[in-house]
C-alpha cells in the first residue's frame, strides 16, 4: 500500500512542477509544495518501518522512535520554508502572466483522475481491514484533490489575464501547508523538549493503589516518538522480602503499562521511612 501510494505521490508532485514552471503559475508551484507533505509522509513512514520501530540495543536503550521524531521536525522545518519563499515570491510577482497549456491541463485533469481513484482504493482497504488509519488517509487524499481543484480554476482564470487570482491561490495553498507544517511542530516539540508524557497526579493517584505501595516518591513521564516512558519510585515496608518487592513493582508496573498504554516503565522500589515526606518531581527523567 505504501509503495503505490508513493508513486502515486511522486507522479503528481512531479506533474504539478512541470506544470508550475512551464506556465508560470506559483499556484500550480504551491500545490506540488503541498504534494511534497504526502511524499514526505511516505517517507516518514518508510522510516518509521526501517529505523524507528528497530528494538533498543545498546546505545539506544530507549529504542530508536525519536528518529521518527527528528525527520517530522526537519519535514515541518522545510515545509514552513517552502511555503514563506513561494508566497513571498508570488506577491513580489505581481500581475505576471500566467500562461495557459492545453497539455499541461489535460495532465492536471489526469492527476485528478489519479488522486480520486487511489483516494476510493484507499477507503475500499480501509472498510476491507477496518483501519482507521487507512479511513484517514483516504480523506486525506480527498482532500488534496479539492485543493488540486481550486488550483487548476485559479491557475485557468489567471491564463485569461487576471493574475492576482493566482497569487490569492498561492497565498490560499501556502496557508494550507503552513497549517500542516504547525500542526507537525505541535505535535514533536514536546517530545524533543521532554514535555510530560501523562498527568503526574494521575500516575501517582494508580501507583499508590496497587497493594502494598505505602508511598509514591517520584513520578516521571515523557515521550519517546509516539510511545510513552514512565519512571516512578515507590516505598513499601521496610521489613518486607525482596522478593515479595519485587512483585509490587510488577504490579506497579503492568498497571501504569496497561493503563497508561506506556511503552517503557521503570519502577524502583525502597523501604518505607515514617518520616519521608512524598517527592513531588514530576519532570522527564534524564
Amino acid at each position: 500500500m505504501l509503495v503505490i501510494e508513493g508513486i502515486a505521490n511522486v507522479v503528481g508532485l512531479s506533474i504539478k512542477l512541470v506544470v508550475g514552471i512551464c506556465t508560470g503559475s506559483f499556484a500550480v508551484l504551491a500545490d506540488a509544495v503541498h504534494s511534497i507533505t504526502d511524499v514526505a509522509n511516505n517517507i516518514v513512514a518508510y522510516v518509521v518501518m526501517h529505523f524507528a520501530s528497530k528494538p533498543a540495543d545498546k546505545e539506544h536503550p530507549y529504542g530508536h522512535r525519536k528518529y521518527e521524531t527528528l525527520a517530522v521536525f526537519v519535514l515541518a522545518t522545510l515545509l514552513t520554508v517552502l511555503a514563506i519563499e513561494i508566497s513571498i515570491h508570488a506577491i513580489r510577482s505581481g500581475t505576471r502572466e500566467v500562461l495557459p497549456s492545453g497539455i499541461g491541463l489535460i495532465a492536471m485533469l489526469g492527476l485528478l483522475v489519479l488522486q480520486a481513484g487511489v483516494a476510493f482504493w484507499e477507503s475500499r482497504q480501509a472498510t476491507r481491514l477496518n483501519s482507521d488509519l487507512l479511513r484517514a488517509d483516504a480523506r486525506h487524499t480527498m482532500s488534496d484533490v479539492y485543493v488540486t481543484v481550486g488550483v487548476i480554476v485559479g491557475w485557468q482564470v489567471s491564463a485569461l489575464g487576471y493574475a492576482w487570482v493566482d497569487t490569492l491561490i498561492t497565498i490560499s495553498v501556502a496557508l494550507v501547508v503552513l497549517w500542516f507544517a504547525l500542526d507537525l511542530f505541535r505535535r514533536v516539540v514536546p517530545v524533543l523538549v521532554d514535555e510530560i508524557a501523562h498527568d503526574p497526579d494521575d500516575l501517582r493517584d494508580a501507583a499508590s493503589g496497587v497493594e502494598g505501595v505505602r508511598s509514591v516518591r517520584t513520578v516521571r513521564s515523557r515521550w519517546i516518538g509516539s510511545d510513552a516512558a514512565i519512571d516512578v519510585v515507590v516505598t513499601v515496608k521496610a521489613d518486607l522480602p525482596t522478593d515479595e518487592s519485587h512483585e509490587i513493582a510488577d504490579a506497579v508496573e503492568h498497571l501504569l503499562s496497561e493503563r497508561f498504554d506506556a511503552a517503557y516503565v521503570n519502577v524502583h522500589v525502597e523501604p518505607h521511612r515514617a518520616d519521608q515526606a512524598a517527592d513531588t518531581t514530576s519532570s522527564p527523567s534524564p
